[in-house]
């Protein structure tokens, strides 16, 4: 007998699929003319720079410091084009059997050069041996790149960027800790609230997104946080063991 009546997990994943889909299109549109922009300001910003006698006059330099105002805007738009796509995609993800050390070692080389030139040093204490996990390799990383990023954020004058993994039994906890300014009891509570952020300019969906992308993983995370002192995220995942002879989450 057919069922007329789809179940609600059913519903849901058509909903997020049709959403996805939307938020393709939409990005695709406003990216389109962020693009012709920034085209036509890199281009200005070209003949404002050469100057008649090869220095830019002072109504140039004027245009200049616009034209560079609104490149930023350009890129902050991109940003948050980006992040809200990646967000609204969500989807399920496809885990396979994975080397975690490996994964988080690829995002901090990935974010180390831009870290080093803002001051901030990586200390990072990772197991050797740790059993596999069942990942979504690329999703898993932009999980580890927004916590990473926001640490940056954080630590705008430098500090200390200490990543540890330590196994507990049949799990292993993943912490990501800075040195930086710290949130107040408010901001931890509402951290990972979609669209909530202490930042200007932030879009508030970074950490919303790490926190989805975590639970898809049956993992939990949390944060610990003191203003002035810093800010430490620790995600707890399940390792991969075998099972009557089958390799199952723990």
């Amino acid at each position: 007998m057919t069922d007329l009546h789809p179940r609600s997990e059913d519903v849901a994943a058509t909903q997020a699929e049709a959403l996805g889909r939307l938020a393709a299109g939409l990005a695709h549109e406003i990216k389109n003319p962020l693009s012709t922009m920034a085209i036509n300001l890199a281009l200005l910003e070209e003949d404002c720079g050469r100057g008649e006698q090869g220095e830019p006059s002072a109504r140039d330099k004027r245009v200049l410091k616009r034209v560079h105002t609104l490149q930023r805007e350009i890129k902050r738009l991109e940003t948050i084009v980006e992040d809200f796509l990646r967000y609204a995609r969500g989807g399920s993800v496809d885990r396979a059997p994975a080397d975690l050390v490996q994964t988080i070692r690829e995002v901090l080389d990935f974010v180390e050069l831009e870290d080093t030139r803002q001051g901030i040093r990586h200390h990072v204490d990772l197991p050797a041996g740790l059993p596999l996990v069942m990942l979504d390799t690329g999703a898993f990383k932009q999980a580890l790149l927004n916590l990473c990023v926001n640490a940056r954020q954080a630590m705008p004058d430098g500090g200390e960027l200490i990543v540890r993994a330590v196994r507990t039994g049949q799990q292993v906890e993943i912490s990501v800790t800075d040195t930086g300014v710290g949130m107040d009891p408010d901001a931890v509570e509402r951290c990972f609230e979609v669209y909530y952020s202490t930042k200007k300019g932030g879009t508030g969906l970074g950490l919303s997104t790490t926190r989805r992308i975590v639970e898809q993983h049956n993992g939990r995370i949390a944060v610990l946080s003191e203003k002035g002192r810093g800010t430490s995220f620790s995600i707890v995942l399940p390792l991969l063991v075998e099972i009557h002879g089958k390799k199952e989450d723990a």
